[in-house]
């Protein structure tokens, strides 16, 4: 039996799971890290924790499996994208914590640069200029940090997506590398010639030489050298969470979709070997390269999807843990009129206001805590719902199903309220980590474990398939009260700037 280690560097908690050659997991570990909110809007994390959360996961995840390094054929790399780490390349020690793709601090800085480039930029890498994505992290971060950018133009510092950052580490600091899909995050990779792009750099004013070498998405770009259990082991995949989730899916067909269910969601459709520019305010993206072929994707993000629930546990304490939140909003029959706009860090796809904030509408005495809980769980499922509508209007074509994983899709309520809105099929993947699992197909196929993608789509199952329950014109005037609450929540930063507390 072969098999591949997938590391799944997440948004709040760091995976690695082992799975043979027939898409099986066999060992998985997991362990959380800090989530660093020094100011309002402002999120961060610890990159030296993230890699030991990492390299340990590794370790446990071998042990439990009772496999040696020899027993393992390839490492894969998954990772949160857009998360910012610069570090210093003598010392190898982070300048600074990562700057996490929530964080909102530079959103003013990409409102001006909007202004004058949004449409080149737009043009050029397929996004949407805002502060979710790397570019304008880095400027920060250059111009925040004392003697940052004199490092940088010395050629001393480095630059890194997750990726980048595990690589570095996993290598002993031998190899400095991303892939496609990762830099077309970054605001800085011109997706159409694939490389680093001179004029983009020369916008957010950052020097090339802190940027990675691209490789492949499926390709041996190193071996590990720093976890003592898997020296020698060759780095065979990157790709970021959401397009390693679209290929573990088996969406190898072009308009084949998924929508995975995480920290935000992250819905993807295969676009084949041509960047299809959007006209809903879709994002086009590098979806894997491997060898002389490249697959572009279309993509609606939210930014607040399971992350809501974590709010619901952590700042309201309705919950005690984020699977109770099912149990509780199943003590209502409906969300009793409430509607819950999450719009914590702005609104992604279609809107893509950042001075957009979170609102909860239609509150009466009669509410209760498990109203709140469902009307959260509603506000995962219409955002991807409007992510759909959205998908559907550029591709002239309405998706007949919708291929569902990540860690919220066990939340049958959800899934249920998603077909109800989508009136079509909601069909769950019986591996739920397909992020991991596609992390792992990348990496095998460069190490021979599957000669082709043809013989990875063999091994897809799904577990549970949600059909819609409510008739068409109820789904319609949900989505349309929905509507009318994300009208209040828009621009609500600028309406109201933000308020301080007195000296």
């Amino acid at each position: 039996m072969k098999y591949i280690l997938a590391l799944d560097q997440g948004t709040t908690s760091s995976r690695s799971i082992i799975f043979n050659e027939h898409g099986e997991a066999v060992a998985t570990a997991q362990r959380e890290h800090r989530q660093i909110f020094p100011k309002s809007g402002w999120v961060e994390h610890d990159p030296q924790e993230i890699w030991q959360a990492q390299s340990q996961t590794a370790t446990d995840a071998l042990t439990a499996a009772g496999l040696r390094s020899s027993d393992v054929s390839a490492i894969g790399i998954t990772n949160q994208r857009e998360t910012v780490v610069i570090w210093d390349r003598e010392t190898g020690e982070p300048i600074y914590n990562a700057v996490v793709w929530q964080d909102r601090r530079t959103s003013e800085f990409c409102d001006d640069v909007r202004s004058q480039h949004g449409d080149r930029i737009r043009e050029l890498t397929g996004l949407e200029v805002d502060a979710y994505f790397s570019a304008s992290k880095i400027g920060w971060l250059l111009d925040n940090v004392p003697d940052a950018r004199v490092k940088a133009e010395d050629g001393r510092l480095a630059f890194g997506t997750i990726d980048s950052w595990l690589l570095w580490k996993l290598t002993g600091g031998q190899i400095h590398a991303t892939d496609p899909s990762n830099a077309s995050r970054t605001m800085l990779y011109d997706i159409h010639s694939r490389e680093w792009s001179g004029e983009l750099l020369d916008i957010f004013a950052i020097p090339h030489v802190m940027l990675p070498k691209i490789v492949d998405s499926s390709a041996v770009c190193g071996t590990a050298a720093a976890i003592p259990g898997l020296a020698g082991v060759p780095i065979a995949g990157i790709a970021g969470d959401q397009q390693a989730a679209l290929f573990g899916q088996g969406c190898f067909e072009e308009d084949s979709a998924k929508c995975t269910y995480g920290t935000g969601c992250f819905l993807l459709k295969n676009t084949g070997s041509t960047p299809r520019a959007s006209s809903n305010r879709l994002l086009t993206t590098i979806g894997w390269k491997c060898g002389d072929a490249t697959m572009y994707a279309l993509e609606g993000s939210v930014f607040i999807g399971g992350a809501v629930v974590q709010w619901l546990r952590d700042a309201l304490g309705i919950i005690r843990a984020s699977g109770d939140v099912e149990a509780l909003a199943l003590e209502a029959a409906d969300s009793g009129g409430v509607c819950f706009v999450p719009a914590f860090a702005g609104l992604g796809t279609p809107h893509w206001d950042q001075d957009a904030r979170g609102t909860i509408v239609g509150l009466t005495r009669g509410t209760g805590r498990a109203h709140i809980a469902r009307a959260a769980l509603e506000s995962i499922a219409h955002q991807t719902a409007d992510l759909v509508t959205a998908m559907n209007a550029d591709s002239g074509t309405a998706l007949k199903e919708l291929r569902v994983d990540g860690g919220a899709v066990e939340n049958d309520l959800l899934m249920q309220i998603q077909a109800d809105l989508l009136q079509i099929p909601v069909v769950r993947s019986k591996v739920r980590e397909t992020t991991a699992l596609g992390a792992a197909y990348l990496a095998g196929l460069a190490a021979g474990v599957w000669k082709s993608t043809d013989e990875i789509a063999s091994h897809w199952r799904s577990d549970a398939v949600f059909e819609p329950r409510i008739h068409a014109t109820e789904a319609d005037a949900r989505k349309e009260r929905w509507n009318e609450a994300v009208q209040r929540s828009l621009g609500w930063e600028k309406k109201s700037g933000p308020i301080s507390a007195p000296l």
